[in-house]
């Protein structure tokens, strides 16, 4: 495995890959890893030739009084894994070599999906993640990059950014990945004191228990929203943020889960998702959690994710003191 700091080493080795008639998977990251990284890993692997990751704390997508000094970092133990997980090139840039003239003039802006959700309480977030997203697929050239779907919002900010600028990216969304008492693995999970990562599985089964309302037939997304709020604020460590049922695609609040549209209240186009989302603050630490509903004439299905037994020292090469990884860039 290569790691490389510079973009000319990342281009060069770009070329020479597709040169010999590789097809390259790219895992964008902001390191740390964990399990739901090394899933997108996996999935890259499977479906590529060659496997690219990029390792880049992005402080674009920071805001002033986010955590960007205390996001978790581990660039020594991440090439580790990388490399025992079949990585074939690891880019892990300074800030300097991404905005080697400071802070960049050139911004992307997807208009109104970085809006609501997350985005309404973390101004500039979105615009942050799309401009580096932007230049990473710039820079990699055409690829399959692979995102989790813990991250909905930015995987939908992606979707459409790479469909309008019609960037030579195929997107693939790859399951949530969850730990075995539901909680969603997140690079920040490691800032939780014991109390609060016992709290903080309350929002798995919020959302568990929303989803088994719909199952059960309820259709009204108001009622789901607020019987897991409910759930939710059992807990008095979690500060819920937002509860949210929309189109998983365009982001949208939806009304009623059913499809159609034009009936008079907003229900979900045919063939879309729905996403059920909620973010709240457990201590000083945010995280971010959904499940996806599809909900057609035949019944509902629930996607819950996926559970992983917990990693211990060395497993899956992952060497002891080694960290977790955010998927994507968020």
């Amino acid at each position: 495995m290569l790691e490389v700091t510079d973009v000319p080493a990342l281009k060069s080795w770009l070329r020479s890959t597709r040169a010999d008639g590789r097809r390259i998977g790219f895992v964008p990251t902001m390191g740390f890893l964990h399990e739901g990284h090394l899933a997108l890993v996996d999935e890259a692997r499977r479906r590529a030739d060659a496997v690219v990751m990029s390792v880049f704390v992005n402080p674009l997508q920071f805001g002033p009084a986010e955590d960007l000094d205390r996001y978790p970092r581990d660039l020594e133990g991440d090439v580790a894994v990388a490399h025992l997980e079949g990585v074939d090139l690891v880019f892990a840039p300074p800030v300097e070599e991404m905005y080697p003239d400071g802070p960049p003039r050139t911004g992307v802006h997807v208009e109104g999906l970085g809006d609501g959700l997350c985005g309404a309480g973390r101004p500039g977030h979105f615009d942050g993640v799309a401009t580096v997203v932007a230049k990473l697929f710039a820079l990699v050239g055409p690829a399959t990059a692979y995102f989790g779907r813990k991250d909905a919002q930015q995987l939908a900010v992606v979707r459409r950014l790479t469909a309008d600028l019609c960037l030579p990216v195929e997107i693939v969304g790859c399951p949530l990945v969850r730990e075995e008492d539901g909680l969603a693995l997140s690079s920040r999970n490691r800032n939780l004191a014991p109390a609060e990562r016992a709290a903080a599985t309350v929002l798995y089964r919020a959302l568990r228990t929303g989803a088994e309302l719909v199952e059960g037939g309820e259709r009204d997304a108001g009622r789901v929203r607020r019987v897991v709020a409910n759930v939710a604020t059992t807990e008095a460590l979690v500060r819920l943020e937002y509860v949210e049922v929309v189109d998983s695609t365009s982001l949208e609040p939806v009304e009623v889960l059913a499809p159609g549209e034009g009936t008079g209240v907003r229900g979900v186009p045919e063939g879309n998702e729905v996403l059920m989302a909620v973010a709240a603050r457990v201590g000083g630490v945010r995280l971010i959690d959904n499940v996806t509903l599809r909900v057609d004439a035949t019944g509902v299905g629930v996607d819950l994710g996926v559970m992983v037994a917990p990693t211990t020292p060395g497993a899956r090469g992952v060497p002891e003191g080694t960290g977790e990884a955010v998927c994507a860039a968020g």
